[in-house]
């Protein structure tokens, strides 16, 4: 195999991954289903991702909190029915404290210990300006200072390798990643990103601010590419020229947009496999194909198939 990089950004060689030699922790987030079809749906893809062992699932809120119940009984079905460690998101937006300290409680004598704590997008959708809710937690860290009160939960926070769109500069980013570092958190989860420069530049902007918890690059599995492009837009995340291109002319070849999202996502969690991270977090759109495709690639196994 080639040393020569495969497109401009991405890994050298996959063959040190292939080897199997680097071992990787992975997780999953999915998001609650709307109808049955879709419960089915999502309990097909957990069957196919829990046999590689993921460190936890995440479940997350729509947009505004607007599936805080639903939300909250995947979780615990998730939680119950599959064995796994399961992660709620939990929100600001939309909610009084006492609201939010309902629910984190629920959980907690639910056994769920794994919160992802966000601010959350206004009612209004991404990009849309945000009010704090009248009584209610105003940003992440509020909304952490406030989980750690009612129980020693373990938080993962979102961190922005390319800055969340409504920071001014660097050093208002930071700040904030601190207050939430600060208020207790337990790891960093990164938004998406596709240049494993700028991910690598910004872990090593946060160390050099003294952050020192586990960073886990957030990796998109979204294999339209019109609807990754208007993501993209809303949350500020770079897409390469190369990265266009590929897909350029394939709106209506599903396969190869697919093969594609799996290749593009595998050697960008090679080359930071090169640079020293072992962690992943798989944005899977409650499809497990491309999720599972990709941690074979890095050398991840079902465990059944480890002895």
């Amino acid at each position: 195999m080639s040393s020569k990089p495969v497109w401009p950004g991405v890994a050298p060689s996959l063959e040190p991954i292939l080897s199997g030699t680097r071992a990787i922790e992975v997780s999953f987030e999915f998001f609650p289903p709307k109808t049955e079809a879709m419960e089915e749906h999502l309990k097909i893809a957990v069957q196919k991702l829990a046999p590689l062992s993921p460190s936890f699932v995440s479940v997350t809120y729509g947009a505004g909190g607007t599936t805080r119940e639903r939300t909250h009984r995947t979780v615990v079905s998730l939680a119950r029915q599959s064995g796994l460690n399961v992660a709620a998101h939990l929100t600001c937006v939309g909610a009084k404290r006492d609201d939010v300290d309902e629910v984190a409680k629920a959980y907690r004598d639910a056994g769920i210990t794994n919160i992802v704590a966000l601010r959350g997008d206004p009612p209004d959708g991404a990009g849309a300006h945000y009010a704090p809710c009248p009584g209610g937690y105003d940003y992440a860290s509020d909304l952490i200072a406030g989980l750690k009160r009612i129980a020693d939960f373990e938080i993962s926070i979102a961190g922005y390798p390319e800055m969340h769109p409504e920071s001014p500069d660097w050093a208002t980013e930071i700040e904030n990643l601190k207050r939430k570092v600060d208020a207790g958190a337990s790891r960093i989860i990164t938004q998406f990103c596709f240049d494993p420069d700028i991910l690598i530049a910004y872990i090593e902007r946060v160390r050099g601010a003294g952050i020192n918890l586990s960073i886990v690059p957030g990796i998109m599995l979204q294999p339209n590419f019109n609807g990754l492009a208007r993501m993209a837009k809303l949350c500020g995340t770079h897409i390469p020229d190369w990265m266009r291109a590929m897909y350029e002319g394939l709106d209506d070849d599903e396969q190869t947009r697919r093969l594609l999202s799996a290749s593009i996502a595998a050697n960008y969690c090679a080359r930071l496999q090169q640079e020293g991270l072992r962690a992943f977090h798989f944005y899977t759109l409650n499809r497990a194909d491309l999720a599972y495709a990709t941690c074979r690639v890095l050398g991840l196994r079902p465990k059944e198939n480890t002895s």
